[in-house]
């Protein structure tokens, strides 16, 4: 009975993220791109079940583009938002959006991103996560809990999806950065109890891209909302050097992709920096673009005529040296 009701929750909000529009939602002058298809992470539910009055909402936001932007709050069902390729070359890629663990964001850091990576061949899969301030039994670990599940299902699923297992990159943005690399570098950790099969493959993802990242959670650098909503209002200097990436860096993690715009007010370059720094001591091949101006959170939006719209470009050539991708060969 329990997981029936789970089901029927889970199949309810699912729904409502797919097609949901709020009284009072911008216009938009671009069509929603919405995924080919919607899965749970967990069968019966996640590990320790849900906060009683918890209720997964998705709230529209203003833009300058025209284009959806959405963000999923109090998330209760974690989810895989799939984006397959016309023709796929076998490489698969989780994205991990941002929003300061305090929401999740959708479109701008989500589907577009995917959007664009399918149509260049990669299966792409976008995470939608819990968050550590609404109560979860496993504190700042839920997330984790998440980010682990989600790499395994889609080893799981390689041969449904026409993927490479061996090739699948984690793509974190913002605070979904911090998740993608915690998820690098604790990829072996127990985060949770195993629930079926799929647990038994392996966590690690085969490369790793952090864009624009929450990385320290150590004064003056750290990002104050994603430190607040991860650690709360007080932590300890324990938890501080604990879940600052800087300090998890170890030589077999994998291959590192970092950029950052310089002039990022909300997340300093010098979390990049930083990282950069620890990943090279600890012999972590790492590569670092930092663009003169961008500020935070641009994603893909308007970056066309700007220096910024190489990076794709730039991550898609670094993942073709790392293996994830495969070359692209331009016929005369």
């Amino acid at each position: 009975m329990l997981a029936r009701r789970f089901f029927l929750a889970a199949f309810a909000v699912l729904a409502v993220a797919a097609c949901m529009t709020a009284p009072g939602a911008p216009e938009t002058t671009a069509p929603a791109i919405e995924a080919d298809t919607v899965i749970p992470l967990w069968p019966e539910g996640p590990p320790g079940g849900v906060s009683e009055g918890l209720q997964e909402r998705i709230v529209h936001r203003d833009n300058p583009f025209g284009l959806t932007d959405r963000a999923a709050h109090d998330v209760t069902t974690p989810s895989l938002s799939i984006f397959y390729p016309a023709t796929p070359d076998g490489s698969a890629i989780l994205i991990i959006p941002g929003g300061g663990y305090r929401w999740v964001v959708i479109d701008k850091e989500g589907f577009e991103g995917a959007r664009h990576f399918a149509g260049e061949g990669a299966t792409v899969y976008v995470l939608r996560y819990r968050l550590p301030h609404q109560g979860w039994q496993a504190g700042p670990d839920a997330p984790l809990q998440d980010a682990q599940r989600a790499i395994r299902l889609i080893r799981a699923r390689a041969a449904q999806d026409l993927i490479d297992p061996s090739r699948v990159m984690v793509a974190g943005f913002s605070a979904g950065g911090h998740l993608a690399g915690t998820l690098a570098m604790r990829f072996d950790n127990p985060a949770y109890t195993p629930v079926d099969a799929t647990d038994a493959l392996s966590a690690r993802p085969d490369a790793a891209a952090l864009v624009y990242p929450v990385a320290t959670m150590t004064e003056p650098f750290a990002h104050p909302g994603s430190r607040l909503n991860m650690l709360g209002d007080r932590p300890a200097p324990e938890a501080i050097a604990n879940w600052s990436l800087e300090s998890m860096a170890r030589a077999d993690m994998p291959p590192v992709f970092l950029m950052h715009a310089a002039d990022d007010v909300a997340v300093p370059v010098d979390n990049a920096l930083m990282l950069h720094a620890a990943l090279r001591k600890a012999g972590v091949p790492v590569a670092l673009h930092v663009y003169e101006a961008g500020g935070h959170g641009f994603g893909l939006r308007g970056i066309d005529g700007t220096p910024l719209q190489s990076w794709p470009s730039l991550l898609r050539e670094w993942g073709a040296n790392k293996g994830i991708f495969p070359y692209v060969t331009l016929e005369d």
